[in-house]
C-alpha cells in the first residue's frame, strides 16, 4: 500500500472534517440504480460512503474500498447506525494495485475519483448486463478551483473513450458539480452496460 498516498488522503479527511459528512448519494446513481440487473456492488474510492449507504438500503451487497482508514472508520459507523453493516464490506485497499481477478459485479461505481488505468482493469470485475458508473470532475474553461492536477481532470468525452468495444452507453452527461462543494467544477458521468 501507497504509505505516502494514505497519509495524503487522511490528512485530507483530518484537517477538512466536513469531507466526512454525510451527504446524499449521487443523484445520477439515485436514477439508475434501477437499470441494473443483480445486487453485487463495487464502490472503489468510496470515500465517506455516501453512495455505499445508498446502495446497501437498496439491498446491495456491496464492497466499499478506500486508501484511507479515517474515511472506512467513517462508513462502518454509518452502516452500523443504519443496520446494514451485513451488507457492507470495507477494505482498506491501495488502488493503484486493486485489479478483480473475475467478472463479480452487477455494479461498479467511482465517483469523484480519476484513476484511469483502475477504469480498465476495473473492468474486468463486470458481470454480464452489469453497469459502471463514473462520475468526476472534468477541465472547463469556468471551473473555480485553478490549480487542480489536470491529471485528475478528464477532457471533454473523455469517459466514452473507455469504452467502446462490448459497452452500451446507457447515459452521459456534463453538468456543474453539486452545491455543496466548495468550488464549482464541471462533472462528466457515464454508465454503460456490459454487453
Amino acid at each position: 500500500m501507497s504509505k505516502k498516498d494514505q497519509i495524503k488522503w487522511n490528512k485530507k479527511f483530518s484537517e477538512k472534517a466536513n469531507l466526512l459528512e454525510q451527504r446524499e448519494a449521487s443523484n445520477h446513481l439515485q436514477n439508475i440504480i434501477n437499470d441494473g440487473k443483480g445486487k453485487i456492488a463495487l464502490d472503489l474510492a468510496c470515500g465517506a460512503g455516501r453512495n455505499t449507504l445508498f446502495l446497501a438500503k437498496k439491498g446491495f451487497k456491496i464492497f466499499a474500498l478506500d486508501i484511507s482508514n479515517i474515511a472506512l472508520d467513517t462508513v462502518e459507523k454509518l452502516v452500523q447506525k443504519e443496520n446494514v453493516e451485513d451488507l457492507v464490506h470495507t477494505s482498506l485497499s491501495d488502488l493503484d494495485e486493486f485489479a478483480p481477478e473475475m467478472p463479480l459485479y452487477d455494479l461498479i461505481i467511482m465517483s469523484n475519483y480519476l484513476d484511469r488505468d483502475l477504469i480498465q482493469r476495473a473492468k474486468v470485475g463486470l458481470k454480464k448486463d452489469g453497469l459502471f458508473f463514473i462520475e468526476t470532475y472534468m477541465d472547463d474553461i469556468n471551473n473555480e478551483k485553478k490549480d487542480s492536477n489536470p491529471d485528475y481532470l478528464l477532457k471533454k468525452e473523455e469517459l466514452k473513450s473507455f469504452f467502446i468495444d462490448g459497452y452500451e452507453e446507457i447515459f452521459y452527461d456534463e453538468f456543474d458539480n453539486e452545491s455543496y462543494e466548495m468550488y464549482r467544477m464541471k462533472k462528466q458521468i457515464i454508465v454503460v452496460k456490459k454487453l
